[in-house]
């Protein structure tokens, strides 16, 4: 059914998504302060909904009655401080398994920043926009920088839309020994994948799910499903993970929901599909340790 959220069903939605149990891992969250005297970058101040504290004690009151264990911070912002505030923060947090941080590929100061962050086992890899990588394919400082982080064994998060894909696949042909996430997928409108089919370090981050039509949520998951099937099918089921994109993904709905159509839709495919999706494709695409039980 398409239709605007009600509490009893967003009651109803949470303790579905609750059944999934423990041992979700959640591999894409953003944490920020604007109240901090350097403020922000992003959000801007005019994403009214976004534009607040974000930290991780809120999320985890969020997730974890809904079989939550742990999330990965990806970095929005481009202030490279800021990755050493988020990994600052997930000192002394077990909930926060990594970072997936931002660093200026291509220039001059990448390897001695790549190498200043990579001694903290919590910074998982750096994240990418499509036009970075797009120009990034014509510059040799560029993939130099890119089989650095492949050498390191950290990953790379693609950030963009369909035209982005087949430059994915010329970087994946490029650097094979680099794991690479593409984020928020499935694309709307749905973008062809076949160039990525025999790409066996690409990942498919589904964070991308929830859909808005005429103003409306739609919550019923046998929506979504054609989009799954072909991500499931052109990754198959050691390269899909899953990821909210909280708190940006309020935006769409809220996060039981997010969680409960993927839930319902992995479910239906079997107890090892599920398993591999909400956590270990996220073990073999990041590299992340366990850490001590959260508090």
């Amino acid at each position: 059914m398409a239709g605007v959220m009600r509490r009893r069903e967003f009651v109803a939605l949470a303790a579905g998504a609750a059944q999934t149990g423990a041992g979700i891992i959640d591999t894409h969250t953003h944490f920020y302060d604007p109240t901090r005297p350097q403020g922000v970058p992003w959000p801007p101040r005019s994403q009214t909904l976004l534009y607040r504290t974000v930290l991780s004690a809120e999320y985890k009151a969020l997730v974890r009655p809904l079989g939550v264990e742990g999330t990965i911070v990806v970095e929005a912002s481009e202030w490279v401080e800021d990755n050493q505030w988020v990994l600052g923060l997930a000192k002394d947090d077990p909930f926060l398994l990594g970072l997936v941080g931002r660093l200026p590929a291509g220039t001059p100061a990448f390897a001695d920043l790549l190498r200043r962050f990579a001694k903290n086992a919590l910074f998982l890899g750096i994240r990418l926009g499509a036009a970075a990588i797009r120009e990034g394919l014509e510059r040799a400082a560029f993939i130099d920088d890119m089989n650095r982080l492949a050498e390191r064994g950290l990953a790379l998060d693609a950030l963009g839309g369909a035209p982005m894909l087949a430059d994915v696949a010329r970087l994946a042909e490029r650097v094979p020994a680099l794991r690479i996430v593409i984020d928020h997928l499935p694309f709307d409108p749905p973008a062809p994948l076949d160039a990525l089919r025999g790409a066996p370090r690409v990942y498919a981050k589904i964070s991308g799910v929830l859909r808005r039509r005429e103003g409306r949520l739609i919550t019923d998951a046998a929506y979504y499903r054609p989009a799954l099937d072909e991500l499931c099918e052109t990754f198959g089921p050691r390269r899909v993970i899953y990821g909210s994109n909280w708190p940006v993904s309020e935006l769409a709905g809220p996060y039981a929901v997010v969680l409960r159509v993927v839930r319902e839709y992995f479910t239906a495919k079997g107890e090892e599909a599920s398993r591999l999706y909400f956590r270990g494709n996220s073990q073999a695409a990041y590299q992340w340790k366990p850490r001590a039980n959260p508090d």
